[in-house]
């Protein structure tokens, strides 16, 4: 099968002299949808003139760089005008070399690639990774902004001959929008289950028992409900990761008015902010902690809790939201709690933390459901099923 896997937004990079995607979900899928025999090419905006025409950066995946962009990044605003520019080459591709299907990533690559399908008959499926009101009801983007996304994802959704849902939560706001519910399919964002496991190394830790969460430092609310929760968990250490380098968390606003409140609770002796932790730090972190933490106010696709559960650590879930909710089995690989409930929180911390069979139990289970259901290798072949229904459709 020849897939196109459309993602506007791509950002490469240069590596020993090759190119390598930049986005680790782009990476994953297009390596194990190749892996799986499948020849997969990756269309990205071109940000550079010294970017290649097309380049191969992993055995069976090339990507393309096509149209002009100013800039090396470029936000959402810009990638929309840049849409047509994109767009077009795209046909000429497809006119000349048509793909079986199209996977399109985030919204304006779902523009880009139904106007450069629309007279080639080419299937596009469509995954928007977060909606653009979900991230407005979560208070992510300001009330008057995002207006043309917002406005123009559901008639995406519509168009498409498939949309993948990265959780129930974002199905549910699709049909809300007017995508039919027969269109949709649920299928999350994967982990590597090699790189995150049970066994590897461990961060250095003391004899306390440790909580570990990784957030941004900006999420206030949610982190001070954590920490609120610490002097009611007397004995744990919580590592915060999160943020800019830990050389520079000083000039971190963000930073700064968490570690006055935790100081102000009395909890300053059991919280760490770690700053910035790169990927490779990122399993003996998860590896050393006795219970991983998740607060975020949204996470449409639960990735963090994921790569914790792979890493046989459970997860206490303090904002029930996103794909959070779908990858936390409540009462067996972890603990769904209602937001803002400081005082719950650390009851349910403390019965887990005083039931050390319990909580091995909760490991194991929640190694085992990263492993079965969020492999890249079953991601990619639900993946592929939803290709074959929208070509057969």
């Amino acid at each position: 099968m020849k897939i196109a896997l459309v993602a506007q937004h791509a950002i490469p990079q240069r590596s020993n002299g090759t190119w390598q995607l930049g986005d680790q979900r782009l990476l994953e899928l297009s390596r194990s949808l190749a892996g799986q025999g499948h020849r997969v090419t990756v269309y990205a905006q071109r940000h550079s003139a010294a970017l290649p025409a097309r380049a191969e950066v992993e055995p069976g995946v090339a990507i393309e760089f096509l149209g002009t962009a100013d800039g090396e990044r470029a936000g959402e605003s810009t990638l929309l005008a840049q849409v047509p520019a994109f767009s077009r080459p795209l046909h000429e591709h497809w006119a000349n070399d048509r793909p079986d299907v199209v996977h399109a990533l985030r919204w304006t690559s779902g523009l880009a690639a139904l106007a450069a399908a629309r007279d080639l008959r080419i299937p596009v499926v469509q995954s928007f990774d977060s909606l653009g009101v979900a991230e407005r009801r979560h208070h992510l983007i300001p009330r008057d902004a995002g207006t043309e996304r917002i406005r123009l994802e559901p008639a995406i959704g519509r168009s498409a001959s498939a949309v993948l849902a990265g959780s129930s939560d974002e199905e549910s706001d699709l049909t809300r929008l007017g995508v039919p519910r027969r269109s949709i399919r649920v299928v999350p964002c994967g982990v590597d289950t090699d790189e995150f496991s049970p066994e590897g190394p461990v961060a250095e830790r003391t004899t306390r028992p440790r909580l570990v969460t990784v957030a941004d430092l900006s999420e206030h609310d949610a982190l001070a409900t954590l920490l609120r929760a610490m002097p009611k968990v007397p004995g744990a250490e919580l590592i915060v990761a999160g943020g800019p380098a830990h050389a520079r968390l000083g000039d971190d606003l963000g930073y700064r008015r968490l570690a006055k409140l935790a100081d102000s609770l009395g909890a300053g002796g059991q919280v760490t902010f770690a700053g910035q932790v790169g990927r490779a730090e990122l399993p003996p972190l998860l590896r050393s902690a006795d219970l991983f933490v998740s607060v975020s106010e949204n996470d449409p696709t639960g990735t963090l809790a994921v790569q914790a559960m792979a890493c046989g650590t459970p997860v206490v879930v303090a904002t029930a939201v996103g794909g959070q909710v779908d990858a936390v089995v409540d009462g067996t690989t972890g603990i769904l709690v209602p937001p803002g409930r400081p005082a719950l929180l650390a009851q349910r911390i403390r019965q887990l933390l005083a039931h050390p069979m319990l909580l091995e139990a909760f490991s194991v289970a929640a190694a085992d459901r990263a492993r079965s259901r969020y492999s890249w290798d079953r991601i990619a072949h639900e993946t592929l099923a939803v290709y074959g229904t929208a070509m057969a459709a």
